[in-house]
């Protein structure tokens, strides 16, 4: 059974050495292995955001754990962990932990952070008013890359490993086991609904962990997405110290309806469900693919925004 521990100190102090990271070189370094001890003083008074890391994790350990998921079932009890590992997040936690996550990335933009800080009119109210308004700092278009860029990154990582669990459903019929019905189907169901409900309980490797995801992401150029863009936004406030509007930020509308009906859609199908490689199937479409397009659709620009977003950095550079 996995051990837990005091997190958040650990937390704390694996995004203190992303964010000293950013103000001085321009890409993090790769880390590998637990996160090391918190460093002496750093070069800057921007908050150390345990909270913020501890929400990213909720996203990044579960994609993590998803991605894992081994689509060659050897029998029932493969399909019924399974199983508990995708269904294993809150829609709402996990919509929270994405934006957490890229805005995590964007910090990672020496040349955005500093601009936040030299920033020094109203804002944070202006960013509360309207979340675009980070966005037109210098260094937010690739604040806003490594953003896009490293949802981009694990949404597609987790649809793609999804589709070889689907696959599975359709492979392993040529075994018994396999097209046996599930026994207490419904307290299979309850279960998972369960699980659905319950918080993130981080585990001792999940600071390390968030570090190399974030390392590791690439940018990716687009126009902004709102939820993108609210990541940016978090991610200025966070370098200003002031979370109060914070909350405001952790939710965007077509990505959190996205998410949740991703969700209904897993209960439906398991509730219709009868043989295991029925289960492998629900598993891989709505519990993995599902949530995996609904993170990278959130990185794809909509509407008139993109155009918005330039003018704007054009007035700003006058």
């Amino acid at each position: 059974m996995t051990k837990f521990f005091n997190y958040a100190s650990v937390a704390a102090a694996a995004c203190a050495m992303i964010l000293a990271g950013c103000a001085t070189q321009p890409e993090p370094p790769r880390m590998a292995g637990r996160s090391p001890a918190p460093p002496p003083a750093t070069r800057h008074d921007a908050p150390e955001p345990a909270g913020l890391a501890v929400q990213a994790s909720a996203f990044e350990a579960f994609v993590r754990h998803a991605r894992r998921i081994d689509p060659a079932f050897s029998g029932p009890a493969d399909v019924s962990q399974a199983l508990k590992t995708g269904a294993a997040h809150e829609p709402h936690e996990l919509e929270a932990g994405m934006i957490a996550y890229a805005a995590l990335a964007a910090l990672q933009e020496p040349r955005f952070v500093a601009a936040v800080r030299a920033d020094r009119g109203d804002l944070a109210r202006r960013i509360a008013a309207d979340p675009q308004a980070a966005l037109v700092l210098p260094g937010a278009a690739e604040a806003e890359a490594r953003a896009r860029g490293a949802l981009y990154a694990e949404g597609e990582a987790l649809s793609g490993e999804g589709e070889k669990v689907k696959h599975a459903a359709y492979s392993v019929q040529r075994q018994a086991w396999a097209k046996a019905k599930v026994p207490d189907a419904a307290g299979r169901l309850s279960r998972v609904k369960r699980l659905s409900t319950e918080s993130y309980q981080p585990s001792r490797e999940d600071a390390a962990e968030l570090q190399m995801s974030l390392a590791g992401a690439a940018r990716r150029g687009g126009g902004a997405s709102p939820v993108v863009a609210r990541s940016v936004a978090l991610a200025a406030l966070t370098v200003l110290g002031d979370t109060r509007e914070a909350r405001g930020l952790m939710s965007e509308p077509h990505t959190a309806s996205c998410l949740h009906m991703a969700k209904l859609n897993l209960y439906q199908c398991l509730a219709s469900a009868g043989p295991h490689y029925e289960d492998i199937y629900c598993l891989g479409q709505h519990a993995m693919i599902d949530p995996g397009q609904c993170v990278v659709e959130a990185t794809e620009a909509r509407g008139a925004a993109p155009r918005q977003v330039a003018m704007s950095r054009a007035a700003y550079r006058r």
